[in-house]
């Protein structure tokens, strides 16, 4: 079942580079959904820190060239193919990721990677959910084995995935610590989930954490910004604390004995690495949190698909998150 138009809406990239190498164009075709496969009418587009890295030609998975980018789409089923029969022709949707790209007015999603978006969610909030909302509870669950009663420091927490980890990290009955760039966002911090929040450009907030957390120290940190502090947060754990590493745009030097003084771990988290069985937990965990009221995507900075260059310039130089960033259609 195919689309009833032809051509499409849709931000192509030919060449890795920076922001200027998205080109929307106007004539690109309609993908037409395989056996096992969803079309969806895109209404709102996730914009994810790792999709710069991806165009820039950076990051360790390089897509084919032309690509379009994009895998957190939120729309409505325009059709499916074989075999489908989860879905139906004008459901309620939102995608953990894409087959070809969400930065566009359609897009194709393997059946496995489409979910149902619940009624008390509007489509930007359901472009909110899915890479920030499974990093999150993978990064803390799966990865981090967080348990009700230990803390949790989320660096960064006024961004998609870290308000995603506040909220989790909340309902899951842990003590959780925020930081941000801006009093706005650390307010938002303090909405989502957190007990205390910081702000990162106070020059001895790693102290006020210190004197919140006393001498026992963190037990979680998630790092959104490992190459600027993951030397600090080895300062910052308890014994046996762990820091997951969820983002890095750089190299960072460390001492490994701050790891063997108290045994603590450094653990990297990849969401494209999860399996089959894993991204199903994900995906009731984040259902489940939908129904029962305390799973609020928080929506920031909206674009429509013309600025998406602009989105993606502000999305890692912007002077602080406040929500998820979309692109609107």
């Amino acid at each position: 079942m195919a689309a009833s138009r032809s051509v499409m809406r849709a931000v192509r990239v030919f060449e890795f580079g920076g922001p200027e190498v998205l080109k929307l164009q106007s004539d690109v075709l309609v993908p037409a959904p395989k056996e096992n496969q969803v079309l969806i009418k895109v209404h709102a587009c996730g914009v994810n820190p790792v999709e710069t890295y991806i165009r820039s030609g950076t990051y360790a998975r390089k897509p084919a060239l032309p690509y379009t980018p994009g895998s957190d789409v939120a729309g409505v089923v325009e059709g499916v193919g074989a075999h489908v029969t989860a879905f139906k022709k004008g459901d309620r949707v939102f995608t953990l990721e894409t087959l070809s790209g969400g930065y566009a007015e359609y897009a194709v999603a393997a059946a496995s990677r489409v979910f149902p978006l619940p009624d008390k969610l509007d489509f930007r909030q359901g472009a909110a959910l899915g890479v920030p909302y499974f990093t999150a509870y993978r990064a803390l669950c799966q990865k981090g084995r967080a348990k009700a009663g230990e803390s949790v420091l989320v660096h960064g927490a006024s961004g998609g995935v870290g308000l995603a980890a506040c909220q989790i990290a909340r309902a899951c009955g842990l003590k959780v610590l925020g930081t941000a760039g801006t009093e706005e966002g650390m307010n938002v911090v303090l909405r989502n989930g957190a007990h205390q929040a910081f702000n990162h450009r106070d020059p001895d907030y790693t102290e006020k954490i210190k004197a919140c957390t006393g001498p026992g120290g963190v037990d979680i940190i998630i790092e959104m910004l490992s190459n600027v502090n993951l030397d600090a947060d080895l300062q910052l754990l308890s014994r046996a604390g762990r820091v997951l590493v969820v983002g890095c745009r750089g190299r960072i030097e460390i001492n490994p004995r701050d790891t063997m003084s108290k045994e603590s771990s450094i653990i990297g988290v990849s969401l494209f690495l999860a399996t089959e069985e894993e991204r199903r937990e994900c995906a009731t965990a984040v259902l489940d949190g939908i129904e029962a009221g305390w799973l609020k995507p928080v929506v920031g900075l909206e674009y429509p698909l013309e600025k998406v260059a602009k989105a993606h310039e502000d999305i890692i130089c912007s002077s602080g998150a406040r929500g998820k960033m979309v692109l609107l259609l």
